[in-house]
């Protein structure tokens, strides 16, 4: 097949070009940088505004994976307008060039990414697929999201929605920033921990995407989560164990508020998800220990 994404060069892009290409797909990279290069696939400059159509003509698929990070500055109006721009935008352009190609030759399959947090902070409660949107300022952004995305059913093509939990590998900046206090020997849950951490490891959602593409069963969302439901006092532990570091320093709520504001519900709000369309025996890694091991050895 021949392939186009969109943010390939991001975290998760970065591990998926190398696995299409080992499977003898062609990727087609659209970057930023004139000078951009991606080992083992050719790339086109876009400005995530627009998108030639013909850089779209006649391919197999299209992944989508722009957006700017969650993680960093506040979000402020204007940083919650970046979030926005780059992620409903990028999508809207993306569908807007499939629809200036004639029928036969637009791409069969849009996998676009969307986040978990379509959802909201559900407490308790099981969510999966159906769920309806939550109020949080990210589920609305998720909705709009892909509401973009879902646009490009109308013209014929199959599309699913990657709702994105938090994904850990050795390279996961997440990660690495949750496992530095335990390091430092002040790590511990975070609030109550309570609220549920939906997790998955880089190499299964990875397979996830090349299963997007591949298989013409899957569309609409996707909760790209691991089997192993835990909170967020699992993952603490489970972190002090695999680095042999204690976990009893627990950082409260209002601490982590007054720190990051708004964005604080990343750490301090969750969902209890489950998919209804994976199949657990599948993953790489079902058990957050295990993912854990491979990400932090």
């Amino acid at each position: 097949m021949r392939i186009v994404l969109a943010g390939a060069t991001g975290f998760i892009g970065s591990a998926l070009v190398p696995a299409l290409t080992g499977a003898g797909h062609e990727a087609v990279v659209l970057t930023r940088s004139r000078t951009g290069n991606v080992e083992g696939a050719s790339t086109a400059v876009w400005d995530g505004r627009s998108v030639d159509e013909m850089l779209l003509d006649g391919v197999d698929a299209v992944v989508n994976l722009s957006g700017a990070t969650l993680a960093g500055r506040r979000w402020t109006a204007r940083r919650k307008r970046e979030l926005r721009s780059s992620r409903v935008g990028s999508t809207s352009a993306i569908v807007d060039a499939i629809g200036r190609l004639r029928p036969e030759r637009r791409p069969r399959v849009l996998v676009n990414a969307s986040g978990i947090d379509f959802a909201g902070d559900t407490g308790d409660e099981i969510v999966d697929e159906s769920v309806p949107p939550g109020e949080t300022f990210l589920a609305r952004l998720c909705v709009e999201w892909e509401a973009a995305a879902l646009a490009a059913e109308r013209l014929g093509v199959r599309v699913v929605l990657m709702r994105t939990s938090v994904v850990l590998s050795r390279d996961a900046l997440a990660l690495r920033l949750m496992a530095l206090p335990f390091r430092l020997l002040v790590g511990g849950r975070l609030g109550s921990g309570r609220q549920w951490f939906p997790w998955i490891h880089l190499a299964d959602i990875v397979r996830l995407y090349v299963s997007a593409i591949e298989d013409d069963g899957l569309k609409g969302p996707l909760d790209a989560v691991a089997p192993e439901a835990v909170r967020q006092s699992d993952v603490a532990r489970e972190i002090g164990r695999v680095l042999h570091r204690p976990s009893v320093v627990p950082t409260p709520a209002w601490l982590v508020k007054l720190g990051l504001g708004e964005q604080s519900s990343l750490l301090l709000g969750g969902q209890h998800a489950v998919s209804q369309k994976l199949d657990a025996d599948a993953f790489l890694y079902p058990r957050l220990a295990d993912a854990l091991v491979e990400a932090l050895r």
